[in-house]
């Protein structure tokens, strides 16, 4: 009897591992089983701050809300320098560029509502207000009397230059020719919300509102929110109340939080993203070699810096600030640290924006930055106070401020000090100045340098550096009533050069957008902004090609 069961224990045993083996064998990718679902599985790179398109500031938050809210221009699919149809089915504007009509078409909002023109009018009203302090305010001060309201010199928002004219017709009067308007609709700071969930939920200035949470959101995008769980994943899914659904081939998308690089590679390698939001530097020339198929190097408009906190000492000294940006081996950086095939950036404003052209004004020169630092009560580092660099956790991050940890040492004989900060906390400390230097990056908004110089106004939520100089303000102030587009650029590159003579930030390198993508991903194209509708974005599954 022992013998018989020790038999027939051995034929179960094979069977159970034949089955084991099977199911290995057989066992299909995540990405493959989501691409047949329709399910694209993106690499977000951190926990979005919000979903609210009115206090939000970051890339990460522009991926999901782009899902959920469209403006009344939409994200063109292969180019970022055009733009395409969204909320308004057509416009038009007068010869000189300075009254723009959109004509709206007949969409919803998810909890049922019409998408009015009245809603653009309150939206607006809304960053606009002061008492909800909207970071990206400004970025509405090319509309008439948008500042003066913003600012509370105004306070009827009655003479601010926006109108519905009737339910479907929005009316725009800007405060000069602003040709390229149609481009800065485009970004979330234009989006509506709807008036009633706003109202509902803390009303209009309440930055706490509730309207754009799991339980609240309502949006009018492609995609309406599906799950979110903090950390872990937001997930949306296809919105068949959306005007153009027909359009639209994923059921959803899963966005994941993923900080660390490494761990977001290794979710790739083993099938469970489609994207990445980024590669670690030193495994770019690998994923090159290994996976070409793979790696994805496009053009990118934007600028990688570091602010400087200038109302603590000694950053308050302009002869320090200089100091420490000309210490700065960029070429170094981009060829031995970054690997991305970035450039070194001599501007603020990077290259490759039609009609302007890129500053060549902070180059490296260590013998000016001693001079400089000695100048400043710091000969060879002497007596130079303790400092930090503060990031936001990542690992490219960090390895860069490694970098120029390095460069100061030897440079300058001062040693910094480096700390990382979560997404949320690393942002609060940017903007209540809370840090000494500050990794940063800046994505253009729109094809135009305005997006870039705009931002270090006096006051301006995105400045975050204490900077201020009435001269500079002067030139983007005129710049935005300025008559023509020559007019125009000659104001910003002279606002320019104040903003380098003076640096309160440092410019590192000029981006490229290095990432994964699986080749199951349609439709994905190299875009400046990186801006991609996702209603044009689609899955093949048969396309798959097995990776090691």
């Amino acid at each position: 009897m022992n013998s018989l069961m020790s038999c027939v224990a051995r034929i179960l045993l094979a069977v159970s591992l034949l089955g084991v083996l099977g199911s290995c064998g057989s066992r299909e990718r995540e990405s493959t089983i989501a691409a047949r679902e329709g399910i694209l599985l993106f690499g977000n790179g951190t926990e979005p701050k919000a979903l609210d398109p009115h206090i939000v500031t970051g890339v990460p938050e522009n991926h999901v809300i782009s899902a959920l809210i469209e403006g009344l221009v939409a994200y063109h699919p292969t180019s970022d320098l055009e733009s395409s149809p969204g909320m308004a089915e057509r416009w038009e504007s007068n010869a000189d560029f300075t009254k723009w009509t959109f004509y709206l078409r007949d969409a919803k909002w998810t909890n049922g509502d019409p998408v009015r023109a009245q809603d653009f009018v309150y939206s607006w009203q809304r960053i606009l207000s002061p008492e909800l302090g909207g970071e990206y305010a400004p970025m509405l001060y090319v509309i008439k009397n948008a500042e003066a309201y913003n600012t509370g010199k105004l306070k009827d928002f009655s003479q601010v230059g926006v109108k519905a004219l009737d339910d479907r017709t929005l009316e725009v009067t800007l405060g000069g020719s602003t040709s390229y308007f149609p481009l800065m609709l485009q970004h979330y700071s234009f989006f509506p919300v709807n008036p009633r969930a706003v109202e509902a939920h803390g009303g209009m200035t309440d930055r706490q509102s509730g309207w754009s949470t799991i339980d609240n959101f309502v949006g009018n995008g492609p995609f309406r929110l599906k799950k979110w769980v903090t950390n872990q994943v937001i997930e949306v899914e296809r919105n068949p109340d959306y005007w153009d659904a027909k359009t639209v081939k994923l059921n959803g998308i899963r966005f994941f939080p993923i900080d660390n690089v490494n761990a977001e590679e290794t979710m790739f390698r083993n099938d469970r993203l489609h994207l990445t939001n980024t590669v670690f530097p030193d495994k770019i020339p690998v994923f090159a070699e290994k996976m070409p198929n793979n790696l994805r190097n496009d053009p990118y408009l934007g600028t990688y810096f570091y602010r400087i906190n200038v109302t603590r000492k000694p950053f308050d000294d302009v002869r320090v600030r200089r100091a420490l940006a000309l210490a700065i081996d960029k070429k170094l950086l981009v060829e031995k640290v970054s690997k991305g095939g970035q450039a070194p950036a001599t501007g603020f404003v990077p290259q490759g924006i039609p009609g302007y052209t890129a500053s060549r004004a902070v180059q490296f020169d260590p013998d000016e930055a001693r001079r400089l630092l000695a100048e400043a009560g710091y000969p060879g580092g002497k007596g130079f106070p303790k400092t930090e660099i503060m990031i936001n956790t990542n690992e490219a991050h960090r390895k860069i401020a490694e970098a120029i940890q390095e460069l100061w040492r030897r440079e300058l004989g001062i040693d910094v000090g480096i700390y990382n900060q979560e997404w949320k906390v690393y942002l609060d400390n940017q903007a209540n100045l809370n840090y000494d230097l500050a990794r940063a990056g800046w994505i253009a908004d729109y094809a135009h340098p305005s997006t870039f110089v705009d931002m270090f106004t006096t006051g301006n939520g995105n400045n975050d550096t204490g900077w201020s100089n009435r001269r500079y303000d002067a030139l983007i102030e005129a710049a935005r009533k300025a008559g023509n587009e020559e007019e125009r650029v000659g104001h910003m590159l002279a606002a320019e050069e104040i903003l380098l003579a003076d640096m309160p930030i440092i410019p590192i390198y000029w981006y490229t957008r290095v990432y994964l993508l699986d080749e199951q991903v349609k439709g994905w194209h190299p875009k400046l902004l990186d801006n991609h509708p996702y209603k044009h974005v689609w899955l093949e599954p048969d396309a798959a090609t097995a990776r090691k």
